[in-house]
């Protein structure tokens, strides 16, 4: 079963229901509503599964607040990918032990890919006596019974899912009008040797394009001016279904949708990329014209252990495909360095695919074993030394070629949503294009949310400079 039951959805909306009317018995509704506080780590499928949690929690009655310490309810929405991220969540959540010990009646949750690990779920259960109950990423659709029993019968749950479904119906509350995310499908299938990601979100399950298109409608009658489509790997939409869709037709229907608003999407993996992929971006004028596409690595050594299924020369043939079909596009990777058995033959051979392909960004990692995956069992795991040695030579040269990349922009003049403020001076806006640096500008804040259009002044490496001339 690839989708939950309306009937156990409703199950759910109805124990929301009945917190918020828990509530209203006792006064807190309105103003004196208990709040939450969602704190999100990882990816943007993170945020956007956030999204859902905040829309449960004001189904529930509970208004959002600024700070965990206002929160009677807090939610902590973990990340696998690197044991960083997992560190530093347990860190945070070892921190609103004091919130609890002031406020006995907060509820704490935790919920993600993280707590989708047996052994980083029994620690939370036996070292974090105040957290209330887990919820994996096949659970999230659950919260609603999970806070009515804290609530009411005080019972400590740790969720795991026997399977993973899609839950659709569920209420959303977004962060940002203008900017949205769509999940078009969740779940791997590739087993890349070093990634948790298939042992923490399940196989690849792909949403109904009419539940897609349906939600891409909402998004934009709420305002959404740039919705970004989102998937482990996007390009791998329909394979589990009997309808025939594929990824380029999920971007075509949205992009057919009436309205002023464009299309990004992620992430897309190269064994995977088609033609009519390329077709599209190239087509479609919604789309923005930058395609993410993580390489990894250049070796073909490498990219053997690594369990990608694609070559080198596979995935230049597909870089120059793609600008052949849109000879200006931004292109984005993600780089792995340091992985296990990595030679310096391997990492210069990473090097020159940079020198190839010429990315606009990377984002690039020293590699973090993950319990559970092959990688981590590997021989010849690379010193520390090493990689940050290599890390450092990979962003030295990328730098260099980002530079170069970005000054192209200089003097043209280009369409952009302004996204917000600089994080520097608020007096500043900060908009993006198809470019993937933002852009930043003097104009007057009511023009947040809306598109403008900009004259590129200067270019650095991580952002642009602009004069707006609307």
């Amino acid at each position: 079963m690839t989708h939950l039951l309306p009937s156990l959805v409703q199950e759910e909306l109805s124990a929301a229901e009945a917190v918020r009317q828990h509530f209203c018995s006792l006064g807190r509704s309105g103003i004196h509503a208990p709040g939450y506080f969602v704190q999100t780590f990882g990816c943007q499928q993170n945020e956007a599964d956030s999204e859902r949690l905040a829309g449960l929690a004001a189904a529930m009655g509970y208004r959002k607040v600024d700070t965990p310490d206002e929160a009677d309810l807090i939610l902590v929405n973990t990340c696998a990918i690197r044991e960083h991220a997992e560190k530093k969540a347990l860190s945070i959540i070892g921190q609103y032990k004091h919130i609890r010990d002031k406020n006995p009646g907060l509820i704490i949750g935790v919920g993600g890919c993280m707590v989708t690990q047996t052994h980083r779920s029994d620690k939370l259960k036996n070292s974090y006596p105040y957290v209330s109950f887990t919820f994996d990423t096949g659970a999230i659709h659950k919260l609603p019974s999970l806070v009515r029993d804290a609530l009411t019968i005080s019972r400590r749950q740790f969720i795991h899912s026997e399977e993973y479904s899609i839950a659709e119906g569920l209420p959303l509350a977004r962060e940002q009008k203008h900017m949205a995310w769509l999940s078009v499908m969740y779940g791997c299938n590739n087993f890349c040797s070093y990634c948790i990601v298939p042992y923490v979100r399940g196989r690849e399950r792909s949403r109904r394009m009419d539940d897609i298109v349906e939600e891409a409608k909402m998004l934009i009658a709420d305002g959404a001016k740039d919705i970004t489509l989102l998937g482990q790997n996007v390009n791998s939409y329909g394979k589990d279904l009997t309808e025939g869709y594929d990824f380029a037709d999920v971007l075509h229907r949205v992009c057919a949708l009436p309205g002023d608003f464009r299309v990004r999407f992620m992430t897309s993996h190269p064994k995977d990329a088609s033609d009519r992929l390329i077709e599209a971006i190239a087509t479609e004028e919604k789309i923005v014209r930058h395609l993410h596409l993580p390489v990894q690595s250049g070796s073909d050594a490498v990219l053997k252990r690594m369990n990608r299924r694609y070559t080198a020369e596979y995935y230049c043939s597909l870089i120059d495909k793609m600008r052949a079909a849109v000879p200006d596009i931004s292109l984005t990777s993600d780089i792995i360095v340091g992985f296990p058995g990595e030679t310096e033959e391997d990492f210069n051979a990473t090097l020159e695919m940079l020198k190839y392909v010429r990315y606009d960004m990377i984002f690039s990692f020293i590699y973090s074993p993950r319990i559970g995956t092959p990688a981590a069992e590997m021989p010849d795991q690379i010193p520390h030394e090493i990689s940050t040695e290599r890390f450092e030579r990979l962003l030295a040269l990328q730098n260099a070629i980002s530079d170069e990349r970005n000054k192209r922009f200089i003097g043209r003049k280009l369409r952009v949503l302004v996204e917000g403020t600089s994080k520097t001076d608020e007096n500043v806006l900060t908009g993006r294009g198809d470019m993937v640096r933002p852009v930043h500008f003097v104009g007057s804040k009511d023009r947040i949310g809306g598109f403008t259009e900009v004259e590129i002044t200067a270019s650095s490496t991580f952002s642009m400079e602009a004069k707006e001339i609307r």
